[in-house]
């Protein structure tokens, strides 16, 4: 009888500690090519690098300089996600094609939204 293959990825063998272990230095690899090859991420983590000891010496309370520091953050986040997008759409094709397009833009917006985000959010803890 022969065996039915399984629709997991054979790189999820791993559980417990070694999954985590393993996800830790996936993540590092991740921050790393992102760092090295996206310059909007770049630029992002130099913003990040000058707001958050900004937000955290600022007289807001501790709520609002979680709150600031998170919309710093959240605009990382949404970078990586953009940029992963990026990558699985070039990576299927470099043709355009309208739906590609779409993809890009959308994630495009999305980094936008959460950049315009950071000064809505620090101008209502600074000055709300």
């Amino acid at each position: 009888m022969s065996k039915t293959p399984s629709p997991e990825s054979p790189f999820k063998g791993k559980t417990g500690l070694a999954r985590v272990w393993n996800a830790f230095f996936y993540s590092l690899a991740g921050l790393q090519a992102a760092y090295r090859h996206e310059d909007a991420f770049r630029q992002e983590v130099w913003l990040a690098v000058l707001l958050i000891p900004t937000a955290l010496l600022s007289p807001a309370s501790g709520i609002g300089k979680a709150l600031m520091v998170a919309s710093v953050l959240l605009v990382l986040v949404v970078e990586l996600l953009n940029s992963a997008v990026e990558a699985a759409v070039d990576r299927i094709s470099l043709d355009h094609h309208d739906l590609a397009k779409r993809a890009k833009d959308i994630g495009s917006a999305a980094v936008f939204v959460s950049l315009a985000n950071v000064p809505l959010v620090w101008g209502l803890v600074l000055w709300g």
